[in-house]
Formats: C-alpha cells, sequence, structure tokens
C-alpha cells in the first residue's frame, strides 16, 4: 500500500496526524490497482491524544473524479475511534470497487487532533475492459440456435464520457431487434419487431439517469417468456412484454454502435468503456480480439481528467484573480455547468475602478446577464431555456470593444447581444457561485440566490483554470466546495412520488405533483377517498355515487361506485353496461345467443371488492315460453354463463341455486312447475315462466357473459336480466380487539414499510396512556402511543436518530369515544393527524437514512417488554392500506377480546329527526320508527303524496274524557298563508291560527310544527287572560281527509270544496307517522287505506327552513304518545284515506301508463332489448329493480 496526500505530517511516529486539524485535511491511499474493498478499520495515533471521531469514505479509480460512499442514497458518515488505541472496523454494506480511497476527518477529538492509523480490506478485481472512440465499435455474428428461446440474459459495466450513445444493439431473422442505449444520461431498452419505426412495433423502457458521470454502472437485462427484468446498479424494473416481442433468435451482436441489416437510424456511437460483457453466457470482450473490430478499439480504459467542483449550499463560493491586464478591452469568460435549481449566481465581478457591478446568473432556468453602472439604466441579456435539467451545459460570456454575448452550448443562433458603450472587464476578484460572508471584509454583493451544482472546465481570458491549485490553496480561495467531485444526486430516478404523481426537484429535495392522481401527502402515498361505502356512512353521507379506494395507499385505483344506505347494510353496487330487461334475439344462422357485460370497475377493483366484503349478490332472471335452460336431448346444458376473476369460468347454476348444483332456484325451493325438471324454463311450456333469483357464490362473481342456447326453436321466446354486483360488509375493516390489562397485546409479522408506511385505526379508551403499536428493528423502531390523556405521538428511527411528532387535542382523549389515528411515516417527512385536528408533520433529515429497517414482531395494544401497554378498544387497524384481522388473533390471545360495543356513544348524533341509535356488534345503525323520517339516518323526508286540486286537511280527532265529544283540528292553506282551525269543543266558535309566514305557494317545501305546551290560555271578555289544563290523554284515531267528509261542518265543508294542489310529507303526530305507516307499511293490520296511494318526491325544501310560528292557542305533539296505536289490532292508526274526485284518479292512471310507455322506448335501440311496441306484450316489468342501484337515465314516477 501507499499513502499520499495534500496534508502535512506533524513530527513524530506512530500514524499520520496533519499540521492543521479542519475539515479540508484527507488520507489518501493508493491500492496499486483497482480492488474490491469489503471494509476499513482506523485506529488513533499511537501514544497520542490523536484521533478522528467521525469520518467520510471517498473513491476513485484514476485519482480524480472521486465519488462518495453512500448507503440508501445518502451519505455515509462513519464512526471513529474514542481514544487512540482501539481499533475500529466497518464492514461496508456494499463492496467498492476502486483503486483509491480517500479518508476525509468530520470531528476529532477535542483535546488533541486529527489522528489516524488506517487498514483496508478487500481482494484484486480483475475484469475485461474495451474502450470506444465515440467511431468504433464491435461486431459479432453468433452461431444461429435451432430454434426460438423464450430465455436471455445480457450483462455489462459501462464508464460513458458523453451521456448518449449505443451500448449493445442485437438482431435476428425474425425481424426482432433490441437496442441498449444512452440518451441524456438514462438506460433506454428498446424492442422491436418489423422494419418500421411504428409505435405498435416498437416497445421502450427508461430507467435512472446522470449515468454521464464518468462512474461505472452495472446493467442487466433477464428475459423469460413475456417476462423481462432490467436492472441498473441498484434498480430494478419488471417489465411485462406484449407477446410479440417474446421470441428472440438473435444471430448478430454489435457493440458501441448499431449495425446490421435493420440499422434505419442516424444513433451516435458509444464514447466509454464498457467492462464484463456477457451476452447469454459469452464473453464478448474476451473474444473481441478474433472478431470484427471497426475504428479504434483499445483493450483498456483510459480516459480524459475533468476536475469538476460542488456548490453544495449556500455558503459555496470560488474566488479567482481578474483584472490583471490594465490594457485589455474585453473579458471571456466560460464554464460548464449542471444543476436542478432554476435560480442561482454563476459569476459576478466588479466593473474597473468600482464602476458598476455584473452578475451573471440563472433565473427561471434561463441564462441572464445583468450590468449595474451608476447613472445608466440596468443592462440585461438572457437566453436558453431548461437549464435545470441536471444535463451539462456550456455557457460563455464575451466582451470586447463596442460588443458583449452570451451563449448557451454554443449555440450561436440563440446567443444574445448588446452594443455597450463602455468596456465590459474585470475591475479586481471573480466570484463563482456565490459571495463569502460579509465579516470576511471582501467586496461581494449577490442580490440572486447562490448557485448549488457542479461546474468544471472554467476559463477565464481563454485560459484555462486549475481547480488542483486551487484546492491545494495555491491559487484563489474556497469556501464549502468539494473540489475534484460533482456529487449530484437525482432524487426522481427511480422516483418516491407513488401513484402516478409527477416528481420535479431541486438541489436538496423533491416535490410530487398529485394532482388527478385520486391521492395526497408529501409522495402522494394516501388516498383522498373513504375505503368503503360503511365509512361514507359513518362520516354521515346518504345514498349516491362516490369513489372508494378499496386498499387505501395500495396499488388498486380508486373506483366509482354507487353507495346504497338505504338499508340496514350498506350496500356497494358496481354496475355493467347492461342491467335492463333485454329480449333475445337469435342471431342470423347461429345456434346460440350470447351477452357480454363490461362493469364500471377493471378487474383489480372487481377482485378487492369482492375479497374483502362479507357478502356479494347479483340478480340473474330468465323469463321464457318454449326456451330451455339446462336440460336437453343430449343431457348437456343448454345454456351457460360464465363468471368469477379474470375471463372467468363456465358456470350452469342459476339464480337463487348453489354453486356448482345445475339447478336452478325453484328446485331448491322445491316449487317448480315440473317436478322432474330442475327449472321452470326446462318445462318447456307454452306459457310464459321463470327462473329468478341471486348468484351469492363470491368465487363465481361477477357474471362475464352469458349464453343462452334454446332459442331458434319455432315459438321460443325469451328475455333476460343480469343484474348489478352488490356487496356489502368487510370482514376485517371493522375487525377489533378489546385489551383490558397493561401486560396484554397482539401480534403479528413484521409491518414492511420500508420507504412509506401508514397506519391508520381507531381507538377508545378511558385510560390516559398507552401504547397502541409497536414494531423494533436493530436500531430502527416505529411506535404509536397516547402519551397523555389529550395527545398522541408517533416516533421513529430510520437510522438518522430518533423522531417524533405528535398532536395535542384540547379536548380529552380518553372519554370512551371514538378516535382516529392517522399516521404516516415517507422519505420527505412524517405525519400525524387525530379526528379533524390540523395535520402535525416532521420534515425528514436532508440526505439522510430512507429505509425503514424492521426485525420485530408487530405488537398491537402493548410492547416487547410488556410495559404501558394499551387499556381499551381498537378497530379498523391498517398498515399500508391492509386491514388486520384482530378478532382472529384475539379469539387465541389471553388477556384480548374480540369486538368492542359501544358507537351509539360516538355515531349516535348522525341518527336525525328523533332517530334511535342501536348498537350492533360491528356497526350501528338508526332505528326510524319513531320518526316520520326514514333513511340510514332517518334523514328523508321525502315520504310524500302528491295531491291535485285537493284540498290538503289533516283532521285530528280527539276523545276528551268519556264524553266521546271530538275535537277536531283542521289545516288549510288559503291565500298563501296557513290556517289552523280548531274546536276544543262542540259548544265553542271554530277558532283560528294564522301564520304570519307569507308566500307558502312557491313551490317549495315548507314545514309546520305544533308543540302542545302544558297549558292552554284563552282570553275571556275584558282582556284578562286564563289558562285551563289540556287533558294530555287521548284514546281514539288520527284520520286524513283530502276532501271534504260527511262530518265536516258547513264552514270545514265550504274550504273542502276550494281544492288543493301540491305535496304532503313527513307528517308526525307524537310518534305515530301515518304517511310513512301507509306508505311503506300498507299491509299492516294497523293501517288501512282506500284508493290508491303512492311515494313521490316533490322536490327541495324551503330556502327558510328556520321560520316558527309561536302561539299559546294550541299545542300537539307533545304529552302523552299515541303510544299503543301503531301496536294494537283495535285501533286506527294513519286512518282512512279517501280520494273522492274521480278525474284525478283517472288523470294520475294515464300518466302512469305514458311514462310506463315513455320509459320502455327509452331503453337502448339494439334489437335485443323488449319493447312493447314491436313484440307482444311480456308478463313481466321491464323496470330495474331497486337492487340493481340507479341507473344514468333516472326517472320519477308517480301512479
Amino acid at each position: 500500500r501507499m499513502t499520499r496526500g495534500v496534508s502535512f505530517l506533524s513530527t513524530g511516529a506512530g500514524g499520520w496526524s496533519p499540521l492543521s486539524s479542519d475539515r479540508y485535511q484527507w488520507l489518501e491511499v493508493d491500492l496499486g490497482g483497482r480492488t474490491r474493498i469489503t471494509a476499513v478499520a482506523t485506529q488513533g495515533r499511537y501514544g497520542s491524544s490523536d484521533w478522528q471521531t467521525s469520518y467520510l469514505l471517498i473513491f476513485s479509480d484514476t485519482g480524480h473524479n472521486w465519488r462518495q460512499y453512500r448507503q440508501e442514497g445518502s451519505i455515509e458518515a462513519f464512526l471513529g475511534n474514542s481514544n487512540a488505541d482501539s481499533v475500529v472496523q466497518h464492514k461496508l454494506q456494499h463492496p467498492v470497487i476502486a483503486r483509491y480511497v480517500r479518508l476525509i476527518p468530520l470531528d476529532w477529538n477535542p483535546n488533541g487532533r486529527i489522528g489516524l492509523r488506517l487498514e483496508t480490506y478487500g481482494c484484486p478485481y480483475n475484469s475485461d475492459v474495451v474502450s470506444f472512440s465515440g467511431l468504433s465499435s464491435l461486431l459479432y455474428r453468433l452461431t444461429p440456435r435451432p430454434t426460438q428461446t423464450s430465455g436471455e440474459s445480457i450483462s455489462l459495466k459501462f464508464k460513458a464520457l458523453k451521456n448518449s450513445g449505443i451500448l449493445l444493439h442485437a438482431e435476428g431473422q425474425n425481424q426482432h431487434r433490441l437496442t441498449l442505449e444512452l440518451e441524456d444520461g438514462k438506460l433506454l431498452l428498446l424492442l422491436r419487431k418489423g422494419t418500421t419505426l411504428s409505435p405498435d412495433n416498437q416497445h421502450l423502457v427508461s430507467l435512472s439517469s446522470l449515468l454521464d458521470d464518468q462512474h461505472w454502472h452495472h446493467v442487466a437485462v433477464e428475459h423469460h417468456n413475456n417476462h423481462l427484468n432490467l436492472t441498473v446498479d441498484k434498480s430494478t424494473v419488471w417489465i411485462q412484454i406484449p407477446a410479440r416481442f417474446s421470441h428472440w433468435d438473435h444471430d448478430q451482436v454489435s457493440v458501441g454502435a448499431e449495425q446490421g441489416i435493420g440499422s434505419q437510424r442516424a444513433k451516435r456511437n458509444f464514447h466509454g468503456c464498457l467492462e464484463n460483457l456477457v451476452y447469454n453466457g459469452l464473453n464478448l470482450v474476451d473474444l473481441a480480439e478474433q472478431k470484427d473490430q471497426r475504428g479504434n478499439v483499445t483493450f483498456s480504459c483510459g480516459e480524459p481528467v475533468f476536475v469538476a467542483m460542488t456548490f453544495a449550499g449556500p455558503q459555496s463560493f470560488l474566488w479567482l484573480p481578474g483584472g490583471t491586464d490594465p490594457s485589455s478591452v474585453g473579458l471571456s469568460v466560460g464554464l460548464q455547468f449542471r444543476t436542478w435549481n432554476k435560480a442561482g449566481l454563476l459569476l459576478t465581478f466588479d466593473l474597473p475602478k468600482q464602476s458598476g457591478a455584473v452578475w451573471w446568473y440563472l433565473s427561471k432556468a434561463r441564462l441572464h446577464l445583468q450590468i449595474h453602472k451608476p447613472g445608466r439604466a440596468p443592462l440585461e441579456l438572457s437566453t436558453g431555456s431548461g437549464l435545470n435539467d441536471g444535463q451539462w451545459h456550456s455557457v460563455d460570456l464575451v466582451s470586447g470593444r463596442g460588443h458583449l454575448t452570451i451563449t448557451v452550448d454554443g449555440d450561436e443562433s440563440t446567443a444574445a447581444h448588446v452594443s455597450p458603450s463602455f468596456p465590459i472587464i474585470a475591475g479586481g476578484q471573480l466570484f463563482f457561485g456565490g459571495c463569502p460572508s460579509e465579516s470576511s471584509g471582501q467586496e461581494c454583493m449577490n442580490p440572486f440566490k447562490a448557485f448549488q451544482g457542479c461546474m468544471r472546465l472554467l476559463t477565464v481570458d481563454n485560459q484555462p483554470v486549475d481547480l488542483i491549485k486551487v484546492q491545494q490553496r495555491l491559487m484563489g480561495n474556497y469556501s464549502h466546495l468539494q473540489i475534484d467531485m460533482c456529487d449530484i444526486i437525482d432524487r426522481c430516478s427511480p422516483s418516491h412520488c407513488e401513484h402516478e404523481g409527477s416528481c420535479s426537484q431541486s438541489w436538496t429535495t423533491f416535490h410530487c405533483n398529485c394532482s388527478g392522481s385520486g391521492y395526497t401527502g408529501a409522495t402522494c402515498h394516501s388516498s383522498i377517498y373513504e375505503q368503503s361505502c360503511e365509512a361514507y356512512k359513518l362520516n354521515g353521507n346518504t345514498s349516491g355515487f362516490y369513489h372508494i379506494d378499496v386498499d387505501g395507499s395500495g396499488p388498486v385505483r380508486p373506483q366509482l361506485v354507487y353507495c346504497d344506505m338505504t338499508e340496514h347494510q350498506t350496500w356497494t353496487v358496481i354496475q355493467h353496461n347492461n342491467s335492463d330487461l333485454t329480449r333475445v334475439r337469435a342471431s342470423p344462422g347461429g345456434n346460440q345467443y350470447s351477452a357480454h357485460f363490461e362493469y364500471a370497475s377493471d378487474e383489480d377493483q372487481l377482485a378487492a371488492i369482492i375479497g374483502q366484503s362479507e357478502h356479494c349478490e347479483q340478480e340473474l332472471t330468465y323469463h321464457c315460453r318454449k326456451s330451455r335452460i339446462l336440460n336437453s336431448a343430449e343431457g348437456s346444458p343448454v345454456s351457460w354463463w360464465v363468471g368469477g376473476p379474470g375471463g372467468g369460468h363456465v358456470q350452469t347454476y342459476w339464480g337463487g341455486a348453489s354453486a356448482g348444483s345445475q339447478r336452478c332456484g325453484c328446485s331448491l325451493q322445491q316449487n317448480c312447475v315440473d317436478p322432474k325438471h330442475h327449472c321452470n324454463c326446462d318445462a318447456d311450456r307454452n306459457e310464459w315462466s321463470s327462473d329468478s333469483g341471486l348468484l351469492t357464490h363470491k368465487e363465481t362473481l361477477p357474471v362475464r357473459s352469458l349464453v343462452l342456447g334454446d332459442v331458434q326453436r319455432s315459438g321460443s321466446e325469451s328475455a333476460y336480466k343480469v343484474g348489478s354486483l352488490r356487496c356489502y360488509g368487510d370482514s376485517k375493516s371493522n375487525s377489533r380487539a378489546f385489551f383490558d390489562k397493561e401486560t396484554s397485546y397482539l401480534h403479528f409479522p413484521t409491518f414492511h414499510g420500508e420507504l412509506s408506511a401508514d397506519i391508520s385505526f381507531l381507538f377508545k379508551t378511558t385510560s390516559s396512556s398507552g401504547v397502541f403499536l409497536e414494531n423494533l428493528g436493530i436500531k430502527d423502531f416505529i411506535r404509536i402511543e397516547l402519551s397523555s390523556s389529550t395527545e398522541v405521538l408517533f416516533s421513529f428511527d430510520v437510522g438518522n436518530g430518533p423522531l417524533g411528532v405528535s398532536v395535542k387535542a384540547d379536548f380529552p382523549l380518553n372519554d370512551d369515544r371514538w378516535h382516529r389515528v392517522q399516521a404516516e411515516r415517507n422519505v420527505k417527512e412524517a405525519s400525524l393527524r387525530i379526528d379533524e385536528l390540523p395535520v402535525a408533520t416532521q420534515e425528514a433529515p436532508a440526505d439522510g437514512h430512507i429505509h425503514l429497517q424492521l426485525n420485530s414482531q408487530l405488537f398491537i395494544g402493548g410492547t416487547a417488554s410488556r410495559q404501558k401497554g394499551f387499556r381499551g378498544c381498537i378497530r379498523s387497524l391498517q398498515l399500508n392500506g391492509v386491514t388486520l384481522d384482530l378478532e382472529e388473533r384475539a379469539n387465541i390471545t389471553p388477556g384480548v377480546r374480540a369486538g368492542c360495543p359501544g358507537h351509539c356513544s360516538t355515531y349516535g348524533s348522525l341518527c336525525q329527526n328523533q332517530g334511535q341509535c342501536v348498537d350492533g356488534t360491528r356497526s350501528f345503525s338508526c332505528d326510524c320508527s319513531g320518526s316520520p323520517h326514514s333513511g340510514a339516518f332517518c334523514h328523508r323526508g321525502t315520504l310524500m303524496l302528491y295531491i291535485r286540486s285537493l284540498l290538503l286537511m289533516v283532521l285530528l280527532s280527539f276523545c276528551v274524557g268519556a264524553t266521546q265529544d271530538y275535537t277536531k283540528v283542521l289545516f288549510c292553506l288559503t291565500a298563501d298563508k296557513l290556517e289552523v282551525r280548531y274546536r276544543l269543543d262542540s259548544s265553542r266558535e271554530a277558532e283560528i291560527l294564522r301564520s304570519k309566514v307569507k308566500n307558502l305557494n312557491n313551490r317549495q317545501l315548507h314545514t309546520v310544527t305544533i308543540n302542545r305546551l302544558k297549558l292552554l290560555d284563552f282570553s275571556e271578555p275584558g282582556g284578562a287572560q286564563k289558562y285551563k289544563d289540556f287533558n294530555p290523554f287521548y284514546e281514539a284515531f288520527l284520520s286524513l281527509f283530502f276532501a271534504d267528509s260527511d262530518d265536516l261542518d258547513p264552514e270545514l265543508s265550504r274550504l273542502a270544496s276550494l281544492g288543493f294542489t301540491g305535496c304532503l310529507s313527513s307528517v308526525l303526530f307524537n310518534s305515530i307517522s301515518p304517511l310513512k305507516a301507509a306508505l311503506l307499511h300498507p299491509n299492516s293490520s294497523s293501517v288501512s287505506i282506500t284508493g290508491s296511494l303512492v311515494q313521490y318526491s316533490c322536490g327541495s325544501t324551503s330556502t327558510n327552513q328556520n321560520a316558527a310560528e309561536t302561539t299559546h292557542h294550541l299545542s300537539v305533539g307533545t304529552g302523552q304518545p299515541l303510544v299503543n296505536a301503531i301496536r294494537s289490532d283495535s285501533a286506527l292508526i294513519g286512518g282512512g284515506i279517501a280520494v273522492v274526485i274521480f278525474v284525478t284518479l283517472s288523470a294520475l292512471a294515464v300518466m302512469a301508463r305514458f311514462l310506463y310507455r315513455r320509459k320502455g322506448s327509452s331503453q337502448s335501440q339494439e334489437g335485443k332489448t323488449v319493447k312493447p311496441e314491436d313484440s307482444p306484450e311480456l308478463p313481466f316489468s321491464s323496470q330495474t329493480s331497486s337492487q340493481n342501484g340507479p341507473t344514468e337515465n333516472q326517472k320519477e314516477y308517480f301512479i
């Protein structure tokens, strides 16, 4: 081994110690040849107090163009010594191949100096190398293979001196071509078939970037059938290629250029070196001397020396002397740079005698020049665009007598010119990249951002700048520069932006644009949608179309579904292209009829919903007349359907039957029309019959196609209907567990969230602290805990030291109510959210470790130490979109119970309009029996009657005491005002209460509420006000009339003759809802209906729902409710609804018939659709049932 460096050794023996201890010292070792280095070890200087406590390692093949040792994409700082004698060894996670090793001390003993003894471990590295000049190439003709092969492999290493060029090209007789090439520093793999360059004949894959950094890069291609793995260094992509590209039979390979019969493109040859090129086991470099060589090919890797420097931060600058020639009338400066930043200072200097200043800088990724001279307007030039793309760009500034030019990449056509009236020359020092601090005393002003990036090939007045002399402090000065290396990294390759979020970057960080992706967060990791219809219900939403993301942050994309929340179960409805009743028309010349169903969701989305649901079903109905389903003369099924995942499988059972039974539902119910057959249609009768039911076997869903065979015989007629796919429940998403001891916990396999980890769950507790979740590694860990009664802490360590983010609530979290926790950690930041509180975030350290490496079991509700465990309930625990089945594990774990009741304490407020919350084992429901409203949350007040030309009149008849004298209350609308007419006893005249709210005939729904106070007041002559008790005990009936009644007195009969047209909705008398009972339970023994009655949606409610009228004259709605009316067989509630105008009924019937025919005519115009006008009347309805969800063209009907 040999050590060398620019540091001066102090006197004394026992190791290396520089005369000055600062961060500009290093020790460099020449290993004599390229070596595979696996470890390093250090000691302090013998017999002294000199040692380093931390250091960096950098490597090189040539002694120039150094590269830093990185681990997980970040610079690895090694821990050094704590004394002069002990040995500290570090095994490199990834071995390094290099000839030169340089150790740079970062910190050292504060009571001594830098001191070092160094040892490296490794083996000599031998390889076959070939160099290409940019005009040379190699050509190989391979022995033809007897058959086409479906497996190929290619591996090589390359070092590029230019950013574009062909690495390898292979082709065969079947016109299949493969090309590996560099383009703008990225590796492209291009597969082509045929001689044309159309998009259909080629397949392109791109991977990695910045591959023109003059370092060695490894490439591997592994191909098997229609799968291909492409690896560049540590990045691998798995690609599924089209079948037409899956068979390779290459018989010719060219290296360094594209040669051969199919070469049609003008491509640049490769300029650089290749190493260990192996094609299907053949070492092509080793065989190169016996093959066809074209151009200057050498079997060593010679490369020019480009000394670059890295401006790593805002304190970085380079100072060079200038203005040494007093007779000069101009200036020329040239350099190359690469950066990700849109803005930054390249160069600034003062004009002679401080008569002005010049700034040469980047702004908005363009090159600008600005000259300020006192007493003159600023002079500005700009040119170029997109200069922050990470590529090397050359820029030149040339001034002379009466002219000034700035040029980008040597393009004279886009150069910017100006003719100044004064000379542009440097009056003193030249500052590149930035300015020294003000405390330095040097005159330099930078009104722009400092440059962050790399520079090389600096020239001043056409003389190259020797940066090695600058590094050795023999010329100029610098600060915070990394000389002889370009430490640029591409933070967007590979991209950490998930779910197709677009990545952009600066020198220090990257940004993900998640617009349109359906995801959010620093890396587009978290879905913006709920995972199920049930989750929308818990948020208080009602039935409608919603996007759901079944696996959250997982790979399955969000999908639009219909959420049906009208029943106890919350249904997820996935529609397809034909859920209407469809008439079967035989195809000409064919013996079968087939139908295919395309769903709104793709395969992954369908599989995810069906897989996670507790129950799925799909209606399958077949109406038939002389058209059989299963039985034929040959005994094989005549008709079948295809269902299940992927392409599906043939199914021969029908709606209502068991999977694989080859029967219909009537067979299981033992009510088929012909007991000899298992389906009604198989009776083969001349009358209409049907086989219908629900398909509920999830493994056979959804229905993908239908094949009907018995449709060609004379007299055969049939129609089918395949409903939408409907699913409910999630066997895991609502899984819950109760932890009753501090030492109890559940354990699961190790959580794998190396780059992105999202955790969400709900908890409720009465304890003030406890650990929800913990997973440990050798050094790394992740933990979420309730640290106090109002605070949740999310802490972790990925190798940069423990970090944490917490959220403190202004309300107690141990109130035995459900609270949601959402935690996420990615390469950019960690975030934590509790309920609807603002999100708290913690940024990740710049250039730190990014991989979370765990190896212990995942503990839920406790810790590995069995301390600080959580006591309470946890439910709906998900990690990276995967739901953990807490109940399954709790059933076999002592100290933990499956299930956790008590939803109403949190979600009870969602039940509206006097609906009562009812707890379930996994969810809750709203009991609307005591409310006039319906729906999942008793929110729907649309149980309406539409009355045309009738009086809206509610007649309440009360039996007071034992007198059997009925008290009548009449509601009527006159002159756009509401009147309430009532008579408390037969000896008094009717009294009238008039509402002050006007304009009640504005086609809006208006809410009328009358509450009975405890006392009724009335006024006697003389104005004295008295009160009397109003008997709260009523035993009688409640009747609703539309029109006059024989029992009405003349005045009320006169009002009844006026008529009313409008809607009646949400009638409630105490706890009785007569309209709701009549519309939803018309067959109940406690409901009596006369005439025709249908439900109707009349429109929206009034814009002013807060208008109220208060009076002491009458009170209805409180006191003793008629609780026995609905339960008693003898009580008549709901009353009789009598419609007395026959013309109105006729009009409604005619309108219903018209709408029915209109719906039939609005169906698809394809021949297969049943249409009453072109076929005999079928004895069944063509209207889609409510189970199939909404159609795209929804209509309202009243009949």
